[in-house]
């Protein structure tokens, strides 16, 4: 499968993480999150939790209010909150 916006794909053999990972840049904010196949059982089911959670990530930080151009700290908190639980 091949990568996709926000979305990467690892497969290198010389590493023991195959998977995604979910990157994503706001307002100066950059959030990461990595999606590992053996976690969720599959390249396929890995890339759908991915999906889910960019999904969720982007409509929390396209909807967010703004403090001097940058992200408030709650929208932060709530994200990387967000992220932790996918």
């Amino acid at each position: 499968m091949k990568s996709r916006k926000n979305l990467t794909r690892f497969t290198y053999e010389t590493t023991a993480f195959q998977g995604w990972r979910l990157s994503l840049s706001r307002s100066g904010t950059t959030f990461t999150k990595y999606f590992s196949d053996k976690k969720y059982g599959s390249e396929r089911k890995a890339l759908k939790a991915a999906e889910a959670a960019l999904k969720e990530l982007k409509e929390l930080v396209e909807g967010a209010r703004k403090v001097n151009g940058k992200l408030s700290k709650t929208t932060v908190n709530k994200s990387q909150k967000l992220l932790k639980d996918a």
